[in-house]
């Protein structure tokens, strides 16, 4: 356990960081999984719209050093790759 006082007020503020780094991060899944299960469910007129939450919350994730960059841009590659592929079917 911590002895000084700054490690145990760092303990603190890393416990409050991580709860908020989570439940970000848990918010992006939950938009990626909508913009997957509108394209599943051929719900055209909604996808353009959770597809751009979507990218927004990836890109700003990516922002605040939550996910490395690359990731953000890839999965927001793929997943408007799949509503272009749905799209044109």
């Amino acid at each position: 356990m911590a002895q000084h006082k700054s490690a145990k007020k760092r303990i603190l503020t890393n416990a409050k960081k991580r709860t908020r780094n989570q439940a970000y991060i848990s918010s992006v899944r939950t938009a990626v999984k909508k913009v997957r299960t509108a394209i599943e469910k051929g719900q055209a007129a909604e996808v353009a719209g959770l597809l751009e939450k979507a990218q927004s919350l990836l890109h700003k994730a990516a922002s605040r050093g939550l996910i490395h960059r690359n990731t953000a841009s890839r999965k927001v590659a793929r997943l408007a790759a799949a509503v272009k592929t749905k799209a044109q079917a």
